[in-house]
């Protein structure tokens, strides 16, 4: 193997000559070089974006949720509960009763989510660096308190510290009998708002959060929930504690964390950073087609070496290796410099944001980076892989030179 490395590292001049062979080397290079650092630079703003939004979705959601696989509401029973709060890194057990219900205020009306919660949910404090009005808080002695998102908060024009005006919240009744008594088809209660939440456009335009026997109340739900909210204690991993729970929870129930949550936001984010893969990938092979060029102009160049290497006793599995190196060489070499230029600019972009997103109202203003090696090492892997791919029949042609013809 140091024979066909010796020689491929011979060859291995991008200046050694002015000449056209070398020209298309040098092209190769830059062109591996560039898209090997667009590739890397897209993949680093994916991999900030969905870190972006995994914070804001954490800020709202639980890091593990227990949910009905089937079904709304459910009563847990004390044994379960306990059980669950039993598990080593549990810190806190939220009950969840949400649903969707009509919000009322004045003259203006919107559907919403009402998310009931205990008092538990207080001391998780996720949400309360995101209170942008009011205090974070659901009662006051007797008094219940609303937390809006921001965005119904704005669609029906509440102001938060008016106390002679409540909110109004309907809910169908759950009555089975017929009548044509429109206030027995629903359900309704009075609350005032008490603050305002701003966290991601999804929430901020649905949620509304109130006290768990409120919602109760309301939707004649008592001692039932639609879910539980399971905080894990620092310095516990998320999956351990995860684990452990789905060993003894029925199998009626699903413990979900925080990604799975929102598994249809975090498919489509994979599916499109894959996309993006395949087609940069699709760019570095037509990249790699100039190192076939030039591996097929250097066998030509180089047939009366390849002559005088076999007459030394060279074989032609000797020779294939120096070709299949030399185009290693050269996309390994842009490869580097890509790799170099691409961590970089992400370092100068997390350091300075050269990159703004453009926007006023956006909740970052540069475009986020995150890197991960994993990157760096597919795409070493695809740029092996298609250089082999390309430098296989210049490597096979070199190695079937006819020695009488060009000694």
């Amino acid at each position: 193997m140091q024979f066909p490395l010796f020689i491929a590292r011979r060859y291995f001049q991008l200046n050694a000559k002015n000449n056209l062979t070398h020209r298309i080397g040098f092209v190769a290079f830059i062109s591996i070089a560039v898209s090997t650092m667009a590739l890397l630079l897209v993949l680093s703003v994916f991999n900030g974006l969905e870190g972006l939004i995994s914070s804001l979705f954490r800020s709202f959601d639980p890091d593990l949720k227990i949910t009905l696989k089937r079904g709304k509401a459910f009563t847990l029973d004390a044994n379960l509960r306990h059980r669950i709060k039993a598990v080593a890194g549990v810190s806190k057990v939220v009950d969840i009763l949400e649903d969707n219900a009509l919000l009322r205020y004045q003259e203006q009306q919107a559907v919403v989510r009402l998310k009931g919660v205990s008092e538990e949910f207080l001391y998780q404090s996720r949400l309360e660096p995101f209170i942008q009005q009011g205090r974070f808080k659901l009662k006051q002695g007797p008094e219940c308190f609303a937390m809006l998102g921001s965005g119904v908060r704005y669609a029906l024009s509440v102001p938060i510290h008016n106390q002679f005006r409540t909110l109004q919240v309907f809910y169908p009744s759950n009555s089975k009998n017929s009548t044509l008594l429109p206030q027995l088809l629903y359900r309704c209660k009075n609350i005032s708002p008490g603050a305002v939440f701003a966290v991601e456009q999804q929430f901020d335009e649905r949620y509304v959060i109130v006290p768990i026997d409120f919602a109760a109340e309301l939707m004649g739900m008592e001692n039932q929930s639609t879910a539980l909210e399971i905080q894990v204690a620092d310095g516990f991993s998320v999956d351990q504690v995860q684990k452990a729970l789905k060993l003894f929870v029925p199998d009626y129930f699903q413990v979900l964390n925080s990604h799975e949550q929102q598994a249809t936001l975090m498919q489509a984010i994979h599916i499109e950073r894959l996309f993006v893969f395949v087609t940069f990938s699709l760019i570095l092979f037509v990249a790699s087609l100039n190192i076939f060029f030039i591996l097929s102009m250097l066998v030509l160049d180089k047939r009366h070496d390849i002559a005088v290497l076999y007459t030394l006793g060279a074989t032609p599995r000797d020779i294939r290796r120096i070709f299949i190196i030399e185009g290693l060489l050269i996309a390994l070499s842009g490869v580097a410099v890509g790799m170099v230029a691409a961590w970089g600019l992400s370092w100068l972009q997390q350091k300075f944001g050269l990159v703004s997103l453009g926007t006023q109202t956006s909740l970052v203003e540069a475009y986020p980076i995150k890197r991960k090696v994993s990157d760096f090492v597919y795409t070493v892997t695809s740029v092996v892989l298609i250089t082999l791919a390309a430098a296989y029949r210049p490597a096979h042609l070199a190695a079937k030179t006819k020695v009488h013809v060009h000694l």
